[in-house]
């Protein structure tokens, strides 16, 4: 028993280093190779694991092989637009100025229910405000709406907003990230400080953020 558990955990944390090295993609947004080297990786696994009296690195070298050559072949897709096109396809125009293209649909296996469906994922209710729609290799739809049909931006309204700017998390579950410290301009000194004025401890916080332009985002733990 003891034997199975320690080759179980072996086998998750090698999992799970290779999945982490692999990339941060979810499932959705996975190419085809990767959601086969998921599948695959997995499965070698759980031959191991089930098969007791099966030597470990009968399982730890056909997983170092799947992802060398994944490794591989990201190497060569980043390189070779043929080989790009050949394993990750290319996007597929669904909806071309204005007009659906049913064979593309066909060729995609895309039903109309679900070009429909996709629309309405991009907030889109109204087929015909779509001029393009395009579907990426990773199954996801692009859409571009007509310009008529195409929310203001403050530049159309002839208004002037300020840049946003991405925050950093300095307090996170109670914990001080000093790490992200010299992301910002601030000091732990000048946390303490907006912590005093909110008149509780870093353990009290749930959430902190500043960004470049002194925005602060501050969220309390709630009363246990």
């Amino acid at each position: 028993m003891l034997h199975s558990i320690v080759r179980t955990l072996l086998f998750y944390l090698l999992l799970l280093l290779v999945v982490r090295l692999l990339g941060k993609r979810q499932i959705g947004e996975m190419e085809p190779t990767e959601i086969v080297v998921t599948m695959l990786l997995a499965n070698l696994a759980s031959i191991t694991i089930e098969n007791p009296d099966m030597p470990i690195y009968y399982g730890v070298l056909p997983i170092a092989l799947v992802f060398g050559a994944e490794l591989l072949l990201s190497r060569l897709t980043f390189q070779s637009i043929f080989v790009r096109k050949l394993f990750c396809g290319k996007p597929v125009i669904l909806i071309d100025n204005g007009k659906i293209d049913e064979k593309n649909l066909r060729r995609t296996r895309v039903n109309l229910d679900e070009l429909t469906m996709h629309l309405r994922e991009n907030g889109v209710f109204d087929p015909t405000t779509v001029k393009f729609a395009i579907l990426e290799t990773n199954g996801q739809l692009s859409t571009m709406l007509y310009g008529k049909d195409q929310p203001a931006s403050a530049k159309d309204a002839g208004q002037k907003v300020e840049d946003t700017e991405l925050p950093v998390t300095l307090i996170s579950d109670g914990k001080l990230l000093r790490d992200n410290l010299p992301l910002t301009k601030h000091g732990e000194d000048w946390v303490r400080e907006q912590l005093a004025f909110r008149r509780c401890g870093v353990e009290q916080v749930l959430l902190m953020t500043v960004d470049a332009a002194g925005h602060i985002i501050f969220v309390k733990k709630s009363e246990p």
